[in-house]
């Protein structure tokens, strides 16, 4: 089974939060009980002005857990240790929207005016980031990845074996202490397509990110992986985690 890390792709949305849910539940790690509390995604991504552009990322995970094993365990755990402590390194952008809206529909960047730029949301090229975080920590084995024209929290990667992973957000939230710092949860229901045995799961992204004098931004990755029917287990875990990862993540330009 391929390694979950593919579900760290980075999201922040406006959505209203319960004041200190989020930070709470980080301070709680990896004590989790339940999900986060969410709301349901309406539109796209946004991030804070002071990310966009094309920065490199570093990923490291640093720490993984499983809460119920051996009696519950995810498929991919077990072969995730191979990444524990090992900096993996990818290019990432973050676009005004028009922007990248434009890029979809095959228009140059430079046709729109400086001013709109700045006036537009920050939004990932998220089938960019999608491709070249699944690179990284898979090589060749991905062929594409693409976000849905007419949904952009639906995304799929299809690899050269012809397999597929349906990725998406259900659900949001988000806390931004200053304008510094923000955090950011969303869950997302995942659909393995294989000829030998499919696979769904719900899995939980929450992140905090710090916004660095020298113009760095450091973020703190949580994730947590769910069951679903008709998991044989699925009914046993509830909404307990069944595996949990942490990961430090570095931008710069």
């Amino acid at each position: 089974m391929l390694p979950l890390l593919l579900i760290c792709f980075l999201y922040l949305d406006s959505s209203p939060a319960l004041a200190g849910t989020l930070t709470e539940r980080i301070v709680a790690f990896p004590e989790w009980t339940d999900k986060p509390a969410v709301q349901p995604v309406e539109g796209d991504l946004i991030y804070p002005d002071w990310m966009v552009g094309t920065w490199k990322m570093t990923s490291t995970l640093v720490n993984m857990v499983a809460p119920l094993a051996p009696e519950v365990t995810t498929p991919g755990f077990d072969g995730n240790q191979d990444f524990l402590n090992i900096p993996v390194t990818c290019q990432v952008r973050f676009l005004p929207s028009n922007v990248l809206e434009r890029h979809k529909a095959g228009l140059p960047f430079l046709s729109l005016p400086t001013g709109s730029l700045t006036k537009a949301l920050v939004v990932s090229d998220r089938a960019f980031n999608g491709l070249s975080l699944a690179k990284a920590y898979l090589g060749d084995r991905v062929f594409r990845v693409w976000v849905d024209s007419r949904d952009p929290n639906r995304m799929t990667t299809k690899f050269r074996d012809n397999r597929k992973l349906f990725s998406f957000a259900t659900g949001r939230s988000v806390e931004q202490p200053d304008s510094e710092h923000f955090i950011a949860s969303e869950l997302f229901q995942q659909f393995f397509q294989a000829p030998e045995k499919p696979y769904k799961n719900q899995v939980e992204t929450t992140t905090a990110y710090a916004h660095q004098p020298d113009g760095s931004v450091t973020a703190d990755q949580f994730t947590a992986v769910y069951l679903n029917p008709p998991h044989p287990k699925a009914f046993v875990a509830g909404d307990r985690p069944v595996a949990l990862y942490r990961y430090t993540l570095r931008f710069v330009r």
